[in-house]
């Protein structure tokens, strides 16, 4: 994935980026500086949740998230610039989420991201938001490419060979759910709330997870794709067995939904490793990186844990905080693009689909997700 056009390479010198992220629904601005491959500083990271302005239809509107966007960037960006205790003068450049995500919100935060490089006379930069989360690992703990992506979120689940900024391979991504939106309806299923992911979370803590048989679906195919459509199907036909639920049974199915993840996500980990090890061969350190809202899940990244320490791969996961939507990583992955050089016209489109790696063959099922 590249996009944008060369200008004079800025990789020895320092940048200070703003970058700005409203794909969804967190209203978000931070503000980096960057010293060099794998050195950067976080200076200010401000977001604002919609969670209540979604919750009572329990999921994300379209509409209500734009209009939520539109109405605080200039108080989100504003903060991120005085948490910084810069001004825009000082920056090198203005980076925002261009996509994939939904059309409205990407629309508003162009806007002021152009606007303000456009006043200023600083370069813009548009961002993929999932290379933002590839990219994080390099500003939390300075990792550069090459390793092992896991790519988990509401609307992405895929596992990526990083090679670099803009070069990306698809080894595996779901050919129906993706794995934030399948804990999403578990929860609305269950009658648990919005966010679904934590709260399948919490219940899973008091469940028994060998009460229910759950399925785990593609488990030992040579390809590392996913699926999740038929496992929440399956929870569905066990609630409804049940109903009325009591306390003891959401925890449980809460409990045996989370054990068939981990254990559907670690089968399909394992595939891409091998086939990680194939493409950039056996002698290149091997790490694993979780990224996406996802990532915050304790069982899953304790099943991950010990599937890497197995196979002999280090385990880099971004803190909570950095895992879900923010503005920090849309900087970072700014300033990474700047320092190659590529910034981006004023008339760039937001892009709802954009996938990391546009040379990946189809998967069957997978649509947008892809």
């Amino acid at each position: 994935m590249t996009t944008g056009s060369n200008t004079s390479p800025s990789a020895d010198r320092p940048l200070l980026v703003l970058g700005i992220e409203s794909s969804c629904d967190e209203t978000a601005a931070g503000i980096v500086r960057r010293s060099g491959a794998g050195q950067g500083v976080i200076l200010s990271n401000v977001v604002r949740s919609q969670w209540e302005e979604h919750r009572a239809y329990g999921g994300v509107v379209p509409e209500i998230a734009a209009r939520a966007h539109a109405e605080c960037l200039d108080e989100i960006t504003g903060a991120a610039l005085a948490g910084a205790g810069v001004a825009l003068s000082d920056l090198d450049a203005v980076a925002a989420t261009a996509g994939p995500g939904l059309n409205g919100g990407l629309v508003a935060g162009l806007v002021t991201a152009k606007a303000l490089a456009l006043a200023n006379a600083k370069p813009f930069i548009a961002v993929n938001h999932l290379e933002a989360h590839a990219l994080t690992v390099g500003l939390t703990e300075g990792l550069v490419p090459p390793y092992l992506l896991l790519l988990v979120s509401g609307g992405h689940t895929q596992l990526l060979l990083v090679r670099g900024t803009g070069r990306y391979e698809r080894l595996g991504t779901t050919i129906d759910d993706a794995l934030g939106e399948a804990f999403d309806k578990t929860a609305k299923l269950l009658g648990l709330g919005f966010p679904g992911g934590p709260a399948v979370e919490r219940w899973a803590l008091a469940g028994n997870a060998a009460r229910f048989d759950l399925p785990r679906p593609l488990l030992g195919r040579d390809d590392a794709h996913f699926s999740f459509a038929g496992l929440k199907t399956a929870l569905r036909h066990r609630a409804a067995a049940l109903e009325p639920l009591a306390e003891r049974d959401v925890a449980d199915l809460c409990a045996a939904f989370e054990a068939a993840v981990c254990d559907c996500v670690a089968d399909r980990v394992t595939r891409a490793m091998a086939i990680f090890e194939e493409r950039v061969g056996r002698d290149v350190a091997r790490h694993l990186v979780i990224a996406g809202g996802v990532a915050a899940n304790k069982r899953l990244r304790s099943a991950l844990e010990t599937l890497s320490a197995a196979h002999g791969y280090g385990l880099h996961v971004p803190p909570a905080a950095l895992c879900t939507d923010n503005g920090a990583m849309i900087a970072w992955a700014g300033a990474e693009r700047l320092a190659l050089g590529l910034t981006d016209p004023l008339d760039f489109a937001a892009k709802p689909r954009w996938p990391l790696d546009v040379n990946a063959p189809p998967a069957a099922g997978a649509g947008v997700k892809a």
